[in-house]
């Protein structure tokens, strides 16, 4: 288990502020970028700085109305899908949607460097390490201010502007790109990057080694319901990937603090990609009026909620007479700036793609290639690693059981593709494992838009809120100082 290095972030937040400075400047005044080392050092910065979590955790249907009397603006619009006026606090919409513009910056800096360099061979790493950051920061965003994927209407849904060429202006003015072309360039910058990367780097975690670069490009042929892409870029892992999932048993004999550290651990070996975010995700997670709620946890944690009627593996704690409960996978890290004054920012190690998640998305390719006796035994697997007690004789999972705990409900599940009855439960099934490896990381916000879940969200003496299907809400609206610049905003 190892702990963040504090000279590390600080060397890190030395470097983001002075690449910053070097994109914000006219391009006659930059420093030329014309060795290996200095289009590595950009691309140290070709991911985003800022977390999504909070945002898009508190948009779906795993948070609940404590009804505790403090609470930030910011959460609170988030809970009722309004537009957020926040613009310059960390972990806000418009801090996250920066974040990614100016990771796809760095990404094409580098990519021009090599370009003008003649794109020689020993710079491949660094071109497919800069293609597969650019993809990854589009797709994040388009995920979050478009509506979801579907092929019958992209080609007309407002998607986000593809950035392909370093900033040449302080106030560039873009417009919007269908979905479909997002999703084409993404394709794109995947297909001729993936072969390039490398793992090797001093801190492989922290960029897009092979198989990080594999499992994004899963979650991205797993929206567009290209199974067998999924299954192919997934064969590494196997029916079994042991040693390769998360060992949340070890987390039995750690504190919540050990827990925070281990869980965005470099030497996890699940852990493929991992980001230091300027964020108070961890105070959120277990502090926030609209989060994991300790009188409705047990809806989606308790053992009535397993495969196996037992009890999960993770760990709950409590700051507030579980008021509210969080589990500990953050671990905060305050860099200070003025320590007479308490003043400085706050960083968090973040897991953006594992293993876990890379299994799943290998479990529902397989159930909808029709791949059902395959994907029993892979979920099997995989809940086994997550269920207190769990006896291989007796804790069998089948079709039957499934169909059992996740019966079909009429226009519940309404992806942009057929399924059949049995695929239905066995998605529902992935998905409800996905929600709880996966609490407090906003990965449940997008399940809920690409299978278009309804969401009731309850609040103390208002109406329910419900985020119906298709609901215009579902796209984030697009932050001011970005409209101001010429970017359509999102209908409402």
């Amino acid at each position: 288990m190892k702990k963040l290095n504090p000279l590390y972030l600080m060397l890190l937040l030395i470097s983001v502020s002075s690449c910053d400075d070097f994109l914000s400047e006219k391009p006659d005044n930059r420093t030329e970028i014309n060795t290996p080392e200095k289009i590595s050092e950009i691309l140290v910065y070709a991911y985003p700085q800022m977390s999504y979590f909070d945002i898009a955790e508190t948009m779906s249907d795993n948070v609940f109305d404590s009804g505790m009397a403090e609470t930030l603006q910011k959460n609170e619009q988030n809970y009722n899908w309004e537009i957020q006026t926040e613009t310059n606090n960390i972990d806000t919409q418009a801090y996250y949607w920066d974040a990614c513009y100016r990771a796809i910056a760095h990404a094409n800096t580098a990519l021009q460097a090599i370009e003008e360099l003649g794109s020689p061979s020993n710079l491949n790493p660094q071109k497919g390490e800069a293609l597969l950051a650019r993809a990854y920061s589009h797709y994040m965003l388009v995920s979050l201010w478009s509506q979801r994927y579907n092929p019958a209407t992209a080609s007309t849904d407002m998607g986000i502007p593809y950035v392909t060429a370093p900033e040449t202006s302080l106030l560039a003015s873009y417009e919007r790109n269908s979905v479909q072309e997002v999703f084409d360039f993404i394709e794109a910058d995947i297909t001729e990057g993936l072969p390039l990367v490398t793992n090797d780097y001093k801190e492989p975690k922290f960029h897009f080694n092979k198989d990080a670069a594999k499992a994004f490009a899963s979650r991205f042929y797993l929206i567009k319901g290209d199974w067998q892409k999924v299954i192919d870029l997934s064969n590494d892992l196997g029916s079994r990937p042991e040693g390769r999932l998360r060992d949340f048993a070890s987390y039995d004999l750690m504190t919540a603090d050990q827990q925070r550290v281990a869980y965005a651990a470099s030497d996890a070996p699940t852990n493929l990609l991992l980001v230091s975010a300027n964020s108070i995700i961890m105070r959120s997670a277990s502090q926030s009026r609209y989060y994991l709620s300790g009188a409705r946890y047990s809806e989606i944690l308790g053992s009535s909620t397993s495969l196996f009627n037992k009890s999960w593996l993770f760990n709950f704690y409590s700051y507030n007479s579980s008021i509210t409960v969080f589990m500990p996978k953050f671990y905060e890290y305050f860099k200070y700036t003025n320590v007479t004054a308490g003043i400085g920012e706050p960083y968090v190690a973040e897991v953006l793609l594992s293993n876990d998640e890379f299994f799943l998305n290998r479990i529902e390719a397989h159930v909808m290639a029709g791949q059902i006796d395959l994907a029993t035994q892979e979920l099997e697997y995989f809940l086994s690693t997550r269920a207190v007690g769990y006896n291989p004789t007796t804790d069998k999972l089948t079709e039957a059981k499934v169909v059992a705990k996740y019966p079909v409900i009429a226009d519940e599940y309404t992806p942009f593709y057929n399924m059949t009855p049995v695929q239905t439960s066995y998605i529902k099934a992935i998905a409800e494992a996905r929600r709880r490896d996966f609490i407090h990381e906003g990965m449940r916000w997008f399940d809920v838009k690409r299978f278009n879940i309804v969401v009731n969200h309850e609040s103390y003496n208002k109406p329910t809120n419900v985020l119906a299907k298709d609901d215009n809400r579902r796209a984030l609206q697009i932050p001011l100082h970005a409209s101001t610049t010429g970017i359509e905003l999102n209908p409402r």
